[in-house]
């Protein structure tokens, strides 16, 4: 990937148009807004997409995989209530935006991706390893999690799982968020799911958004 290395006043004037458009499309949290006027999504995207990468719309990356529309990363976001040092399980690294969304936002990030290419690309991102030492990053199965690292405070899985990933549940701690796309056809329904106790959680269902499937095992 030939990736852009500067983030000019345009690019940075493309950001707050962006950041204007996902209020109005609903988006509050000044936080996540904060964040994503911070975070060039220009440099996640190969140079072909610079002069587009400001539009609110996915964008394909390598192993068929996409960079999700900003107001998605918005509202998936907006969705976890994070705080500063929330400890994260992010499933899905693809292009590795909103981990890095994420880290802006204080959060310390434990991101998993099965795709080999993507992993490997995204170690040789030397921008965001020095920009946020606090994104760690793993190759493996999504559904396994990292139990190793757990308990985290939130959980984010970045691909439409057929059902709730039930296995990730344990992984939080009491009082954790765990948010989720959920549906087996072409939309998923945006899940919330709230730790309660150690048997009990609590769901909210949001609207529906696009992903690619989430699978099992390794690629």
């Amino acid at each position: 990937m030939r990736r852009p290395t500067t983030d000019t006043f345009r690019h940075q004037g493309l950001r707050k148009k962006l950041i204007k458009l996902l209020e109005e499309k609903g988006i509050t949290d000044a936080l996540v807004l904060g964040a994503m006027e911070r975070v060039p999504r220009h440099f996640f995207l190969d140079r072909g997409f610079e002069e587009i990468a400001y539009e609110d719309r996915a964008f394909p990356i390598e192993a068929e995989q996409t960079i999700s529309h900003p107001f998605t990363v918005a509202f998936q976001t907006q969705l976890l209530q994070l705080k500063k040092w929330s400890r994260v399980l992010e499933v899905g690294t693809g292009s590795a935006y909103q981990a890095a969304v994420l880290a802006e936002m204080g959060a310390r990030v434990f991101t998993v991706e099965r795709q080999r290419t993507l992993y490997d690309q995204v170690l040789q991102f030397q921008w965001l390893s020095k920009k946020y030492p606090m994104i760690e990053f793993f190759y493996g199965d999504g559904y396994a999690g990292q139990p190793k690292f757990a308990p985290f405070d939130r959980i984010l899985v970045t691909a439409g799982a057929p059902q709730v990933p039930e296995g990730l549940i344990p992984q939080l701690k009491i009082g954790g968020i765990l948010v989720v796309p959920v549906g087996e056809g072409a939309a998923q329904r945006m899940h919330r799911i709230v730790r309660l106790s150690e048997t009990e959680t609590q769901q909210e269902v949001f609207g529906e958004f696009q992903f690619v499937p989430m699978l099992k095992g390794k690629n």
